[in-house]
């Protein structure tokens, strides 16, 4: 998702930075993006090791033009605020380390202080990508608050196939993901045999347009379904 959707519709959103603070009491920024009109619910966008860089602005902003208030919280504010990362090895190589220093739980912590930005606005999804593609397995296993969450690539969730999700998840895989062999994917099929898993002709990061793996068809086909997805379980 670019933000294709947005300029289709005519309504391109803007988004704006705002102040959130976790249960812990750390404060981070988010990114926020509204819709033109009337609300169908909200969804919080767990980045990618990367922060709440121009590609998850662009989600943001994708999906508020769908009709949902979108909030990104800036997971990486808690090792050092303002990360905005690209996608060269050196980049990888960054964002990695940063997230060695971010625990899930903290991570979750500030999804669910995302989460109580857009309260009152009907229900709330969770949507990852990569890194956040975990953080959003997490929020549907370790919290009650979610409705439904959609995790694309996200490389801890087959070593987390032992946790239970509270609300509906769809999970979103490339078969020439060398990040996620097959064969965890597989393991979390096994665990979760009911679970909506889809497996793309595509690398890791295939939705990203900015990554040298960006498979447009795959990212295409796993819009729709998580779009429809989130209308069925969102609004």
């Amino acid at each position: 998702a670019s933000g294709a959707g947005a300029t289709k519709r005519g309504r391109r959103t803007l988004g704006k930075m705002v102040q959130g603070t976790a249960a812990d009491g750390h404060s981070l920024s988010m990114y926020r993006a509204d819709p033109a009109g009337e609300p169908r619910g909200g969804l919080v966008i767990a980045q990618e090791i990367f922060g709440v860089n121009s590609h998850i602005r662009a989600v943001c902003d994708d999906y508020a033009a769908e009709g949902y208030v979108v909030i990104a919280p800036a997971l990486f504010d808690r090792v050092e605020p303002g990360i905005e990362l690209g996608y060269q090895p050196d980049d990888v190589t960054a964002g990695r380390a940063i997230r060695e220093k971010v625990s899930l739980d903290e991570a979750l912590a500030d999804v669910e202080a995302a989460a109580k930005l857009v309260i009152g606005v009907g229900r709330i999804g969770s949507v990852g990508y990569c890194w956040g593609g975990t953080v959003a397995w997490v929020a549907a296993t370790r919290s009650r608050t979610f409705a439904a969450a959609v995790s694309y690539y996200g490389g801890g969730v087959p070593d987390l196939a032992n946790e239970q999700p509270s609300c509906p998840v769809q999970l979103h895989f490339g078969e020439q993901d060398h990040a996620i062999p097959l064969a965890g994917v597989e393991k979390l099929q096994a665990a979760h045999p009911k679970l909506p898993v889809y497996i793309y002709p595509a690398g890791h990061g295939f939705n990203c347009d900015q990554r040298a793996s960006y498979h447009a068809e795959s990212a295409r086909l796993a819009r729709e379904r998580a779009l429809a997805f989130l209308r069925q379980h969102v609004g």
